[in-house]
């Protein structure tokens, strides 16, 4: 047993690249999921295997599986099979060429999962270079990230970090401007954006901390008229990485 995904728009995205030794578990009866059997079968890699609703529970962990459960096999480092791409900043700053423009989005104790998936799901239409969430007290790329992102979490780059402070020094040492998102900054729309940038949102409640603020190059809002006082992090995420990309679609 290795990695599991549910959600079918996710386990479509997982079949593409599934390696040898995945399995694809559905519901004994239902018809449903005929189309995920036939991408399965068409792959050469996935078996299928047809199960009992309570199988299918504890495969999944709980009831909200839709009738099909996707097993990855056993675990590798590789994004292939539909896990997420893990590298080092160190990594990430060492790919990119001179001059080359980059856009990551770091997390600063973004717990609730749903958040995450949400926010991984913009990054890749978007096409973020990298996502940065910290080791602790942050979600984690777990199967209902993957479910939330509707499988795109399979297409971004993620680092995790151990000190988030650390990891924003090194992308600054590599050309990086860094902007903290917080509803008293300046403007997204009225400020600019460098080629290379680094967008950082904060916590659901309280916000970036103090450390990481103290990191930021500059402070920028989303402009609102509404009668609410801000956003949901994953959709200020979503709006500041469309507005990084319009500036720069014209060049």
């Amino acid at each position: 047993m290795g990695d599991k995904i549910t959600g079918i728009h996710a386990i479509e995205e997982a079949l593409k690249n599934a390696s040898h030794g995945s399995t694809l578990y559905l519901l004994r009866g239902d018809r449903r999921n005929s189309a995920l059997e036939l991408k399965a079968q068409s792959n050469g890699k996935t078996a299928v295997k047809k199960v009992s609703s309570q199988e299918l529970d504890r495969l999944a962990g709980s009831t909200d599986h839709r009738g099909a459960v996707l097993d990855l096999g056993s675990r590798t480092t590789s994004s292939r099979g539909g896990r997420i791409q893990e590298l080092s900043v160190e990594e990430f700053c060492a790919s990119l060429s001179d001059g080359e423009s980059a856009l990551v989005v770091a997390l600063d104790e973004i717990t609730d999962p749903h958040n995450l998936g949400a926010i991984l799901r913009s990054a890749d239409q978007f096409s973020v270079s990298l996502i940065i969430v910290p080791e602790r007290r942050s979600a984690s790329a777990n199967e209902t990230v993957i479910r939330v992102s509707s499988g795109a979490a399979q297409y971004v780059k993620m680092a995790t970090v151990t000190n988030l402070s650390r990891a924003l020094d090194k992308l600054k040492d590599s050309g990086f401007w860094v902007y903290g998102a917080d509803m008293n900054g300046e403007s997204s729309y009225e400020g600019k954006f460098s080629k290379r940038s680094v967008i950082v949102m904060g916590s659901e409640g309280s916000g970036m901390r103090s450390l990481v603020r103290a990191k930021c190059d500059h402070i920028v809002s989303i402009p609102m008229s509404g009668h609410i006082d801000s956003l949901n992090v994953s959709v200020a995420a979503g709006i500041l990485m469309y507005e990084y990309r319009r500036q720069f679609s014209t060049e």
